[in-house]
């Protein structure tokens, strides 16, 4: 049973129309930079280019070139920077071209930037959000399709998220913008354009034909820390984000199975009583992530249902995810959980 009503948002809406989620995420930055003199974009290509995916186009040219500007090619010092501009009271919201390029900026986003509020006693923090493309399926190799959120999500002082839809990526991005934390602001690139079903042989849909790109204008939020119930149902529980979301429902319709389908939509902070709910519900629970196995966040959400759980399951918690390996180009699908590998774990779970 699909339940893909959206709530109500919080703010100060208009009409409704069909977006993709790019201009969903270019209609967020515009919002608060009209509500907000203090907030500031940021990064490679972002200013008169409109960045590489587009997500930002036309935005210097609205509110001008100290607002929304380009950096030179330096991930360290783009981080670095924001960090500063945070603490001086301005709220930037850097753009990291692709997540595979966020590693130079590690030791500002951990030392500095997840550490300020408590190393200063809240004397001063760190309220920038760091916008990246993540993940893979558009043939990027291995330097254009990582998807490293679990080394954020074992910072503390970080917050995670990662929309899967045009809706929730407008107002997610909203809130994360407007808290004092700092926050990674992963979006799936795959599904910039249209959501993937797991079938790389079929044409892409685009998301106006979906309701989930009905986004209300003007200013609206989604809380963090609030999952999102994709399907309701009482055979089993599945527990993904991003682009997995829309493969993990695929599969799920295809097979029949009457699965209780879970978008975490934010890692830190994570919605655990709704995950608690439903494996409760169906007492079976799959996990599917796009990147690397070991150390993957679905071995953190396995713990935490194994724990949480544990005499209600009826069968042990399995994974569904990248390999251990470098994202290869050439065998991409073969890497990328697909409704085979997703389908094989489902009819494992249901047997035992």
């Amino acid at each position: 049973m699909s339940t893909q009503t959206k709530p109500k948002p919080t703010g100060e809406t208009g009409g409704e129309r069909r977006i993709n989620m790019i201009e969903a995420i270019n209609e967020a930055l515009d919002v608060m930079l009209e509500r907000d003199d203090n907030v500031v974009v940021m990064g490679e290509d972002v200013g008169y280019f409109g960045g590489v995916f587009r997500c930002t186009a036309g935005l210097q040219e609205k509110h001008g070139k100290t607002r929304v500007f380009d950096t030179p090619i330096n991930e360290c010092g783009i981080i670095g920077a924001a960090v500063g501009m945070g603490a001086y009271g301005l709220r930037p919201v850097p753009e990291i071209q692709f997540a595979d390029y966020i590693y130079p900026g590690l030791d500002q986003l951990i030392s500095e930037a997840a550490r300020l509020r408590y190393r200063s006693a809240t004397e001063y923090i760190a309220p920038m959000t760091v916008r990246s493309p993540f993940g893979g399926g558009i043939f990027g190799g291995q330097t254009h399709s990582q998807s490293p959120e679990s080394i954020f999500t074992h910072v503390s002082g970080l917050k995670t998220v990662i929309p899967a839809t045009p809706y929730d990526a407008k107002g997610l991005l909203i809130s994360c913008i407007e808290d004092n934390d700092p926050v990674i602001f992963f979006e799936p690139k795959r599904i910039y354009n249209g959501p993937f079903s797991g079938y790389y042989d079929k044409p892409v849909e685009p998301w106006k034909k979906h309701e989930a790109s009905i986004v209300p204008e003007g200013y609206y939020k989604i809380p963090l820390g609030k999952a999102r119930q994709v399907r309701e149902g009482e055979e089993l529980t599945v527990l993904t984000y991003g682009t997995m979301v829309h493969v993990a429902e695929a599969v799920c319709r295809e097979k029949g199975i009457d699965a209780d389908i879970l978008d975490l939509r934010t890692l830190v902070p994570l919605d655990i009583d709704a995950i608690e709910a439903s494996v409760k519900k169906t007492g079976r629970c799959l996990v599917v992530h796009e990147a690397t196995r070991t150390s993957g966040f679905g071995a953190e959400l396995s713990a935490l249902v194994t724990e949480r759980c544990f005499y209600h399951l009826e069968a042990a918690v399995e994974r569904v995810t990248g390999f251990d390996t470098p994202y290869p180009h050439s065998l991409e699908w073969a890497y990328f959980p697909g409704p085979v590998r997703i389908g094989e774990a489902i009819d494992k779970i249901l047997k035992d």
